[in-house]
């Protein structure tokens, strides 16, 4: 042992000191260049650790090393590398890039199913985490254990870093899911508010002619719906599993693309997105639902050619000659050249739909003839009305934190004193998918506020086809390290 502790010494020795203050003053630069970054003098507490690791070295940071014991050896060997390397991906991830990988149709055919992305979150700012003590790569839930993967404490006010720019129009964005703060733990394909708005409408028993309401009575009729349909949700948790709150940053990361900008006024006619009354491009490969008919079955070359999933080509009747298919103009060109299979396609028909944002406004809007509605903007105020406070109130409410009341006799409350007008305090965002009849966004659950706004997709570094073999054109080689801003 004598000998063991006199060859570390003779070691240490060994290592010239000069070189280890210049490594000293070269992380130390750094880490500070980081703190004047971020914002954070706490940091600071960490400089004497780093002194010590380069040149006192009081703290033994390496002690198992000097076990005889091969298995230990081994053993920390590994944990000491695992630590670390979660430490790095913790640090890299929270402030720098994120692996993000496509799992719904909502982009395509701009992403596909199977795209990894490398984000960026330098490119709008990186987030303070508002809950720092968690896991690295999870998101809220560890697996296996199937238990949070964060700690609730402590919780840090949200803060964005500087970064290299802002969400701009038609930018793709990776954000957290808005409606994502309250979950049913086994019904997480839907959020909490949709469902209890869809129980409690059928659990209501109170059906009237909406149309035959005042605004107040069409509130009040709403409030009871949600009522009904939460308090069913949390009384059935065999069902629903159990109900749970999550902070912004531990909610479902989504991807879509912004096509509203703050203090824009968004309309959707006929598909066409319009803003302050100007229509917006569409993507290049933006798809709608269509009709189409065909004589026979579709043949699977055919799909492959035209891009057409599995998944879409088993919504057909029984007989396979009528299918209801999302198709781009190319795509939906190349079936009509085929008379030989295609028969006819018809756009699908543009459906009064019940769960569109908000939920608790009657109104005549679909998801092709929607709006009109202003993007809030920080520091702009609207005027309040009960016929647009649906819109309205998530926002104030539950993203900006105001106590929101409505009294019987129609006057609205914020923080107990009456209003008719709302400043606000953060900017937000419109984001729709290039898919646009199979994709749920801003139609059905509102504005993503800024504080959601994870980063922006840089290239797409991995993808694979889940239709497809490795060996059959499982990866789509094409597809690498394709820049996401080149898709339009």
């Amino acid at each position: 042992m004598e000998n063991k502790e006199k060859t570390d010494k003779d070691t240490e020795k060994r290592v010239d000191p000069r070189v280890q203050w210049v490594k000293f003053a070269i992380v130390t630069a750094l880490y500070l260049l980081f703190l004047y970054w971020v914002g954070s003098w706490w940091g600071l507490l960490v400089v004497p650790f780093i002194y010590d690791a380069y040149i006192s070295k009081k703290i033994p940071w390496t002690w198992w090393k000097r076990s005889k014991n091969k298995t230990f050896l081994w053993v920390m060997g590994w944990v000491d590398a695992i630590v670390f390397a979660l430490v790095a991906v913790y640090f890299v991830n929270q402030f720098f890039f994120q692996n993000y990988v496509i799992p719904t149709s909502s982009l395509e055919k701009s992403l596909l199913v199977g795209d990894y992305l490398a984000v960026s979150k330098v490119s709008y700012g990186p987030r303070i985490p508002q809950t720092p003590l968690t896991m690295p790569l999870t998101q809220h839930t560890l697996p296996i254990l199937n238990c949070k993967s964060y700690l609730e404490w402590p919780q840090w006010e949200y803060r964005r870093v500087k970064g290299l720019g802002q969400v701009q129009l038609n930018d793709i964005v990776v954000f957290n899911y808005p409606s994502g703060d309250t979950v049913a733990l086994n019904a997480q394909n839907a959020d909490f508010y949709t469902l209890a708005y869809a129980y409690g409408a059928q659990l209501n028993p109170d059906k009237p002619v909406l149309d035959s309401l005042t605004t107040l009575e069409q509130r009040a009729y709403y409030a009871k719906n949600y009522a009904y349909g939460s308090r069913y949700i949390r009384q059935n948790p065999q069902q629903f599993g159990e109900v749970t709150s999550r902070p912004t940053d531990r909610r479902e990361n989504y991807v879509k693309r912004c096509i509203g900008l703050p203090g824009q006024t968004l309309q959707i006619k006929d598909r066409i997105i319009y803003l302050d009354g100007v229509a917006n491009k569409e993507p290049d490969n933006v798809q709608y639902n269509y009709l189409v008919t065909t004589n026979r079955p579709i043949p699977a070359d055919l799909s492959r050619q035209l891009g057409i999933s599995n998944e879409d080509l088993l919504n057909h009747n029984p007989q396979g000659t009528l299918y209801c298919l999302p198709l781009t103009e190319a795509a939906k060109q190349g079936l009509l050249a085929r008379k030989d299979v295609v028969r006819d396609i018809k756009p699908y028909p543009d459906e009064q739909q019940g769960d569109l944002y908000p939920l608790n406004m009657h109104k005549d809007w679909t998801c092709d003839n929607y709006g009109p509605v202003w993007i809030p903007k920080r520091g702009e105020s609207i005027r309040l009305t009960l016929e647009n406070l649906p819109i309205y109130e998530r926002p104030i409410a539950v993203y900006e934190g105001n106590k929101l009341e409505v009294t019987p006799d129609g006057r609205i409350l914020i923080n107990g004193t009456e209003a008719d007008s709302y400043t606000f305090k953060q900017d937000y965002y419109w984001m729709q998918g290039d898919n646009r009849h199979n994709s749920a966004d801003s139609r059905y659950w509102g504005f993503v506020p800024e504080d959601h706004i994870v980063g922006k997709p840089l290239f797409i570094w991995l993808s694979l086809d889940k239709d497809r073999s490795l060996f059959d054109g499982g990866i789509r080689w094409k597809r690498l390290f394709k820049w996401v801003d080149d898709i339009k």
